[in-house]
């Protein structure tokens, strides 16, 4: 890495406005930790915590909130409905498990960009996909074996959230291909870390993968800073939830988001307004296949 330009929007912590709840398993009664919990089609969002507690930036009785976890199905409610939210386990039906005698003794590492500058950005809630088109080169490397990703991190064993995803009928991530929640954790400082999904056993599909890195909005991960205005001599806090994930400039049309409960196809234009670049910023995220 020649160059790590860190650039960050920070979030206020003096918010009025929060609704405060807990997300439990409807059967069992206990807390579900990590659920992912979004403001419908607004870029507000948090995570729950261990204990299943969770604070949002909204106290609008109108608005919905969305609720989601790998393993649960999907659930939809209003803000005044949501101090105590359970969460119904979701059936699936398991596919034959194939036993592979693997040799591994071939690797191919995908996903490599020209560019090698790396600047880390504080995007919020919204959840940023980095996607890998599948290739006839792949054929005797076929199987996932790693996912790499860059980030840069103000504490150390931070925590952040695992996501691959199929292509769905338009071209949009789809279903998860992971069967549980994959929560990896970080060193402190730039660093790059591998996760192994050897045990997952995920073939590259035909279409192409998603890989997603979600940030985890818990207590555990924030860092906050207490800067002041010289002009007006306020003194306020800052927030930031580590790790950040490193991004690269790269030649796109466009690049899919998540944010407010939904994915979101964002071209260039919308995502650089002010620039004539011809390039989007997508996750610093590689992948290893092996046979």
């Amino acid at each position: 890495m020649k160059k790590l330009a860190i650039c960050f929007l920070f979030f206020a912590v003096n918010v009025v406005a929060q609704t405060k709840g807990i997300v439990k398993d409807s059967l069992t009664g206990n807390p579900i930790a990590y659920v992912s919990i979004w403001v419908e089609n607004e870029n507000i969002g948090t995570t729950s915590e261990e204990n299943g507690e969770f604070t949002i930036a909204t106290t609008d009785k109108n608005k919905n909130l969305i609720f989601s976890a790998l393993g649960y199905r999907k659930k939809i409610c209003k803000v005044s409905e949501s101090q105590s939210v359970s969460l119904s386990p979701a059936a699936y039906e398991l596919d034959e498990i194939v036993i592979n005698n693997r040799k591994e003794k071939r690797q191919l590492e995908i996903g490599k960009t020209k560019n090698a500058i790396a600047e880390a950005f504080d995007n919020g809630p919204r959840m940023d996909a980095k996607y890998f088109p599948y290739s006839p080169d792949y054929k005797k490397t076929r199987w996932i074996k790693k996912a790499i990703i860059l980030t840069d991190s103000r504490i150390d064993d931070a925590t952040i959230k695992l996501h691959l995803y199929a292509v769905d009928e338009n071209g949009f991530p789809g279903e998860e291909l992971l069967s549980k929640d994959y929560i990896v954790t970080i060193k402190k400082g730039v660093t790059k870390s591998e996760i192994d999904v050897t045990d997952f056993n995920l073939e590259m599909p035909k279409t192409g993968v998603f890989v997603v890195f979600e940030k985890l909005l818990i207590k555990k991960n924030k860092v906050e800073k207490t800067i002041t205005d010289f002009n007006t001599n306020i003194t306020k806090i800052q927030t930031t939830y580590s790790p950040l994930v490193l991004y690269n400039a790269v030649e796109r049309d466009f690049l899919f988001s998540f944010s407010g409960g939904r994915w979101l196809k964002k071209t260039k234009e919308e995502l650089n307004p002010f620039s004539a670049s011809k390039t989007v910023y997508e996750p610093s995220v590689t992948l290893i296949l092996t046979n």
